[in-house]
């Protein structure tokens, strides 16, 4: 017997692809235009952010679900910990990781596996992109020390806010995650806590030093870490290689192979850094491979992760591109739409900032020449604040990728929270 509901979906789904390109309104210039906006924040996100951010993140993601043990994260992150150890925690992540809302989601996506609650994860979720000290300096040279405090302050109380709303909403799901959850107590990791630390550090300085972006001072120390960027993504990587030849002894061959050949490239093409990378990259998936259970796992976890985000990242840069186009460039919604809103602190145009931010997609620290485009274009200081709390932390790539972590209502509270947090926010400080 036919399937009546199922099949009325499928028809409506021919239905939807029919008139769309039946009224697709080809020729028509902002519709092209917006069509080549999202090829180009695609292209420019691939050559941007998947080599140095995402590739990292997910090695670090499957790393967490291996080498750290489910009892760890339980104990400081789980639904039964202590709130000021598992919400401050979480809030003050974003001083290490200096990545966007799309590279935060493989750590999310770890630590929400392992058994955190989704109060300190959604906590994680919004300040991993939202508080990291370059993006908080940067607001304050460019954009000026109040908007900088107010941005600092604003997103640490904020984050710590959200997961608690989000863990009171959803707290009868919490009640039976605990009554779940086996004693934190019981530590089944052979590897020393010191060996953990030196191998986390590695893979953190890997992705942190290697997108080190330029600051606005001509010199100081975060100008110094930037010229000798490499030089520290390096020496992060000589670490990882130490505990490499630590836990796989069997494959000390093909690791010292590997940095032959990553030590050669980087004497024969010095300045090809994304090239001696993606090398890098290759040879530890030579090493891991069947290397044994610890390996294996961290390959088929780092494996997992990737196939799981990617496809749902690129589809939502596509939308976001061809809805928004790139900084500079419109998609198919006109900019002057957006900078027309939010020239006064309007309740209004806080939660029109902190709505289109929540969608639009901001690289780390790209949010800020985009914000000082706006404010010299008119943009009040109170929408300013909101557009900065939602943007970084929120875009529609990262949305996809969310709702397939935790679901579709909890993903829906949690932009909801984002984008009224932002918008009370900003009314407040544009009032000040």
């Amino acid at each position: 017997m036919m399937e009546w509901k199922k099949e009325l979906k499928i028809l409506s789904l021919f239905t939807f692809i029919f008139l769309a390109f039946y009224y697709i309104p080809l020729g028509e210039y902002r519709f092209e235009k917006a069509i080549i906006e999202a090829f180009s924040l695609v292209k420019w996100y691939a050559r941007e952010h998947v080599i140095l951010c995402l590739i990292p993140a997910f090695f670090i993601a499957g790393a967490m679900a291996v080498f750290i043990s489910k009892a760890s994260v339980i104990k400081y992150l789980g639904a039964k910990a202590k709130k000021i150890v598992s919400y401050g925690m979480a809030s003050i992540s974003g001083t290490i990781l200096a990545v966007c809302s799309c590279t935060v989601l493989p750590l999310f996506a770890g630590i929400y596996r392992m058994g955190a609650g989704i109060g300190p994860a959604s906590t994680f979720l919004y300040s991993g992109p939202a508080i990291n000290v370059l993006a908080i300096i940067l607001t304050t040279s460019v954009l000026g020390l109040e908007l900088g405090i107010a941005r600092a302050v604003g997103a640490i109380v904020f984050s710590i806010i959200i997961g608690l709303f989000m863990a009171a909403i959803f707290r009868k799901d919490e009640k039976n995650i605990k009554a779940d959850l086996p004693s934190a107590d019981i530590e089944d990791d052979s590897r020393s806590l010191r060996e953990n630390v030196v191998f986390f550090l590695s893979l953190i300085g890997i992705l942190v030093f290697s997108n080190w972006g330029k600051p606005q001072n001509a010199d100081g120390f975060w100008l110094a870490i930037y010229q000798n960027k490499w030089l520290l993504t390096s020496a992060s990587a000589v670490l990882l290689v130490i505990m490499l030849l630590r836990w796989l002894r069997n494959r000390w061959i093909r690791i010292m192979l590997l940095v032959g050949i990553v030590v050669f490239l980087s004497v024969l093409l010095p300045e090809n850094h994304e090239l001696i990378f993606t090398a890098g990259v290759i040879g530890l998936v030579f090493v891991l491979f069947k290397s044994g259970e610890t390996g294996d796992e961290w390959l088929t976890q780092t494996w997992d992760f990737t196939k799981q985000i990617v496809p749902l990242l690129f589809i939502g840069v596509f939308v976001a591109g061809f809805l928004l186009g790139r900084p500079g460039h419109a998609g198919v919604i006109p900019e002057s739409w957006i900078s027309g809103f939010v020239g006064e602190n309007t309740l209004f145009a806080n939660f029109f900032a902190s709505f289109s931010g929540a969608f639009m997609y901001f690289a780390t620290l790209t949010e800020v020449p985009i914000l000082q485009g706006l404010i010299g274009a008119g943009m009040h200081k109170g929408p300013a604040l909101a557009l900065l709390l939602a943007g970084p932390a929120l875009s529609l790539p990262n949305m996809l990728v969310i709702r397939s972590i935790i679901g579709t209502k909890k993903t829906i509270v949690f932009i909801i929270l984002v984008v009224i947090m932002a918008t009370i926010s900003g009314l407040i400080f544009g009032g000040i």
